[in-house]
């Protein structure tokens, strides 16, 4: 499952979209004097939509006995979302209440069709103080009420085959960036099939999530604080070139990796021993359902250079993650705000985050003792202290795109044979930055 991805071709149309006719909810529901009825469009976090229904469904029941407010969920997959979303902020035909990913947020708020939750709204869920502070801070323009809150959280980790650590003769986790290339060179044999690192190489939105990651670890800053694009900084090229690297001179990945674009190939090359060590989100369900030996799967944070550059941020993990949002003119404010307030309790939290293997957005669901495991600890370390939002700008999904696109081809060329230097990297980068200026 991946979280917070965007449509490329729809880059444009969040920033025109217009709020004439911002989502309209589903009235009260019923004659007057009756229930109040919600619509919840849920995204797609489980197994299935069927999953997600057997997962929502009992909770959405407890709300409405002890509410009396009836909610109609509606399971819609990723590769919908967006463009449903797009389409009730125009058409005045959407929900009262759904999910979106927080990588959006900067893109829809933009849009003026959703509530904006100033301190008092906060309050009504439970106040600010209760959110993940990094959770929070990717839920809208910074200096703006926020678009909605987090729902569920995520973060990148290391994970790691203990069995070919042991067989190295490694006791531990890297905890720089230097000891994860002299590991990995360890742990390659290219004879025996193994390598040091899986990566999905041929997957656009992967490529980003690793480029804003160790981006931040070299200092870069993608957009300036007028909102103007600088993907080609001399920071974010070294940080591009540090992940092109790992295939092309530290030869630690496979270079079919330039063709991963499905998580589960990673994940099942790292649990049968093909490769040692993999960077991505909390994946303990996903490692459960192709049947891996999670005792022999360990996590730790992704490393940090030894010698930070300057301007270099202590950073590991971008913060991913879904948020709760409500439309604007939807009929049912005050019932809408209940259920959010509903799914963001601790018990509900709790549940449903155990149930899709996320991470509470709210302290006090830490308590529960279903996330003081080993693993989920790790990542609530990571998301609560180490983890900074994706550029919070309407030009986002762009950002996402273009450089995502860019490292594939990169990867593609290194497996080719072609070289990938500072200057390649520097000129994809600088005409990047030009389709972005130019609302390409």
């Amino acid at each position: 499952m991946r979280i917070g991805k965007i449509a490329p071709a729809l880059a444009m149309a969040l920033v025109v979209a217009t709020t004439a006719a911002c989502g309209g909810g589903s009235g009260d529901g019923s004659a007057a004097g009756g229930p109040k009825e919600l619509t919840y469009w849920a995204s797609n976090q489980g197994t299935s939509l069927d999953n997600d229904k057997a997962i929502l469904q009992p909770e959405l029941d407890k709300f409405e006995k002890a509410s009396g407010i009836k909610v109609k969920v509606e399971v819609v997959p990723w590769t919908d979302l967006l463009n449903r979303i797009l389409a009730a902020t125009t058409s005045g035909q959407g929900p009262d209440v759904l999910n979106i990913g927080n990588t959006w947020s900067a893109s829809l708020q933009a849009t003026g069709a959703f509530v904006p939750f100033d301190d008092a709204a906060l309050e009504k869920v439970g106040g600010k103080a209760r959110f993940l502070g990094p959770s929070l801070a990717a839920t809208g323009a910074q200096g703006q009420p926020p678009v909605g809150v987090p729902l569920y959280g995520q973060a990148y980790g290391l994970y790691y085959n203990k069995k070919l650590f042991a067989d190295a003769g490694i006791t531990s986790p890297p905890a720089t960036w230097e000891e994860l290339i002299a590991d990995g060179k360890k742990l390659t044999d290219p004879a025996k099939g193994q390598w040091g690192m899986s990566l999905q190489a041929g997957q656009v939105t992967e490529n980003s999530h690793h480029a804003a990651i160790l981006g931040a670890q070299q200092g870069a800053t993608f957009f300036g604080k007028d909102g103007k694009p600088q993907l080609a900084s001399d920071q974010a090229v070294a940080a591009v070139q540090q992940h092109i690297d790992l295939m092309q001179k530290d030869k630690i990945v496979n270079p079919s990796n330039a063709e991963y674009a499905d998580t589960a190939k990673s994940l099942k090359d790292l649990a049968d021993g093909k490769a040692a060590m993999f960077m991505n989100q909390a994946s303990e369900g996903s490692f459960k359902n192709i049947g891996a030996d999670l005792s022999n799967i360990g996590v730790a944070p992704i490393p940090l250079p030894a010698t930070p550059p300057p301007g270099g941020r202590k950073v590991t993990s971008f913060v991913a993650g879904i948020n709760l949002s409500v439309f604007q003119n939807t009929k049912n404010k005050d019932a809408a705000l209940d259920f959010v307030k509903f799914m963001l309790s601790a018990p509900e939290q709790a549940i449903l985050n155990n149930a899709y293997g996320s991470l509470p957005t709210v302290q006090d669901a830490y308590s529960d003792p279903k996330f003081q495991t080993s693993d989920v600890k790790v990542f609530q370390n990571v998301l609560a202290n180490t983890a900074e939002p994706m550029p919070q700008v309407p030009q986002e999904s762009q950002f996402e795109t273009l450089i995502g696109t860019a490292m594939k081809a990169m990867f593609a060329d290194v497996a080719a044979g072609k070289p990938v230097d500072a200057a390649k990297i520097k000129s994809q980068l600088t005409q990047a930055d030009q389709q972005i200026a130019a609302g390409n």
